[in-house]
């Protein structure tokens, strides 16, 4: 008997409560989540496909922003498809394999884009700060692209493998019921019968670490970008490295504020409802915000969407220089 409660409290099904169980208006809270799904599915795929097929874009920074909406893809597919078609069948159970599987994704992903962001603004630093533009090819050349994008994805991994097992390996027991839409980790610990104080204590640890590497990278990146902004005798010259960096900083401003909020304010901050807000807003809108933000504030982008749709003659295109190459 001991035996088979053992099984059933380690590898029985979770419950997730959702987010649609508490509100006045389910149906239309399902129709904005699938309208989000939707714009984010289709902008971060026409960000690729633009990168992808228009050579004014293919450098460095463009190839970031391009694994950046590849993350973006799989982060809101690996959460939102599920909670969505739960609400439609009208059952909410998810698997043990299940849960740890989207803790796994979830994590490396989350992981893969807190460094990627970081070095980013590195790249933005190179382009803005060291005014030397023979350099910049030197220093952001097409292997050290591609090693900074490995990077991200080996640390984000590192993250996943590292926290999931150790999650996924305590005693569930009496309630199976995540108050959460997804297998996030506080939700899921809140159901172990046993004390995962010191785990949480090491896994805060980690967190905070995962967080303080890039944020310093950004934090010095953007400290000499803005030096070097404000040292330009060109007005047109500080409007063009404001309009592509601040773009940047709010994109990293919205994801490391919720990722700040979720694992490094102390639990008396937190609540079931303030958490899924938090969450819904870093794993559902920012995919969605990202390509936006990017897209609506670059003329590059724009520029190579006109030329996609066919909307610009070739007489009249227009050639963006890269701010990488101006600076």
């Amino acid at each position: 008997i001991a035996m088979e409660l053992g099984n059933y409290s380690m590898y029985a099904d979770f419950v997730l409560l959702g987010l649609f169980s508490n509100t006045r208006f389910p149906w239309l809270l399902f129709a904005l989540i699938l309208l989000v799904f939707v714009i984010s599915i289709a902008s971060n795929t026409i960000m690729i496909i633009l990168i992808h097929m228009d050579s004014h874009l293919h450098t460095p920074m463009y190839y970031l922003l391009s694994q950046l909406s590849l993350m973006d893809i799989l982060y809101i597919s690996t959460i939102v498809p599920k909670m969505l078609v739960d609400q439609i069948v009208g059952q909410r159970a998810i698997s043990f394999a299940g849960c740890t599987s989207q803790h796994f994704i979830y994590l490396t992903l989350a992981g893969a884009e807190f460094f990627l962001l970081g070095l980013m603004s590195y790249d933005r630093y190179v382009a803005i700060s060291v005014c030397k533009p023979l350099r910049y090819p030197l220093l952001m050349n097409r292997r050290i692209c591609l090693f900074m994008v490995v990077g991200s994805w080996v640390g984000g991994s590192l993250d996943g493998f590292m926290l999931t097992p150790f999650t996924m390996s305590f005693p569930y027991c009496g309630s199976r019921e995540i108050n959460h839409f997804f297998c996030e980790i506080p939700a899921v610990l809140k159901l172990s019968c046993v004390d995962t104080s010191l785990y949480e204590t090491l896994m805060y640890a980690c967190c905070v670490l995962m967080l303080l590497i890039p944020i310093s990278i950004i934090s010095i990146s953007y400290t000499h970008i803005l030096l070097t902004v404000h040292r330009m005798n060109s007005a047109e010259g500080r409007h063009k490295a404001f309009a592509t960096c601040s773009s940047h900083i709010m994109v990293v401003s919205i994801f490391y504020g919720a990722a700040f909020y979720t694992n490094v304010l102390p639990h008396s901050y937190h609540t079931p409802e303030k958490d899924k807000v938090v969450s819904a807003f870093y794993t559902i809108l920012t995919p969605m915000l990202n390509p936006l933000i990017y897209s609506l504030r670059n003329k590059d982008v724009a520029t190579a969407l006109r030329k996609v749709l066919g909307r610009c003659p070739s007489s009249q295109r227009i050639r963006v220089v890269d701010l990488s190459r101006k600076y």
